[in-house]
């Protein structure tokens, strides 16, 4: 096998500018997914047994089920596709967007459309499975602690904040971790829709040289070197807030 080198070397700015643009998707869509996923792994185990909020409390647990069923239910690289050419048109659009129109639109879309669509996509992705890490999690935790909880005065707030989250984060840390690495790896689907991360810029280098081991291979060790970084880092934060053993 003639491996070249050379190939890599003279597209090497291409392959750095790749690096940082995963980076940054991924870390941005794992911020948003995690506050999404919280926010609605709390929803759907809270509860309204009474009152004039019943009904519409109902109506939004049930689409925050629907929406968790069909994120997780659904390839996520048909969901890059989809909100890509059909949900970002319909909001943001030089003539007729709900969100965005005019000028403004058409430089968002030039501009940053890819990297905005990724972005919605894999946060969109990773909150439908972080809302079930969080949601088990949080059942994991004894009711009796609830109970006492509440037995001293503390309202819903006080004892998700002081008492529920802080032992169900130790539990989280494993699937979340996972969560992370997989969605650091899944962030290479949004080069199909353009956006010049790594798995653009070895498909751009192949498309050029028609030669694959060189591209191909450079960014699998550049994912696997972020992974195993995530990952040693995600095994350090597992024993720094692992509970503490008692004889």
């Amino acid at each position: 096998m003639d491996f070249r080198w050379s190939i890599i070397q003279g597209y090497a700015p291409l392959f750095v500018k790749g690096f940082f643009m995963t980076l940054q998707v991924a870390v941005i869509s794992i911020i948003i997914g995690t506050i999404l996923g919280l926010f609605l792994g709390m929803l759907r185990l809270a509860e309204v047994k009474q009152g004039p909020w019943k009904w519409p409390f109902r109506v939004v647990k049930g689409l925050a089920g629907f929406y968790v069923a069909f994120f997780r239910g659904t390839p996520l690289f048909v969901q890059i596709l989809l909100i890509h050419f059909a949900v970002m048109p319909v909001l943001i659009h030089q003539d007729n967007g709900l969100l965005i129109s005019g000028e403004l639109a058409r430089t968002i879309k030039q501009d940053y459309g890819a990297f905005i669509s990724g972005i919605v996509a894999l946060s969109l992705n990773a909150g439908a499975y972080i809302s079930e890490i969080f949601r088990a999690g949080i059942q994991s935790i004894d009711r009796g602690q609830t109970y006492a909880a509440s037995s001293l005065g503390m309202g819903y707030k006080a004892t998700m904040r002081y008492v529920v989250l802080p032992q169900a984060f130790r539990r989280m840390l494993p699937p979340l971790g996972n969560e992370a690495i997989t969605l650091l790896k899944d962030s290479s689907l949004v080069s199909a829709i353009g956006l010049a991360e790594l798995a653009y810029a070895a498909r751009t280098v192949a498309g050029a040289y028609s030669r694959y081991w060189e591209p191909y291979i450079t960014i699998s060790v550049v994912y696997f070197a972020m992974t195993m970084c995530l990952a040693t880092l995600v095994g350090r934060l597992e024993k720094k807030y692992a509970a503490p053993h008692h004889r």
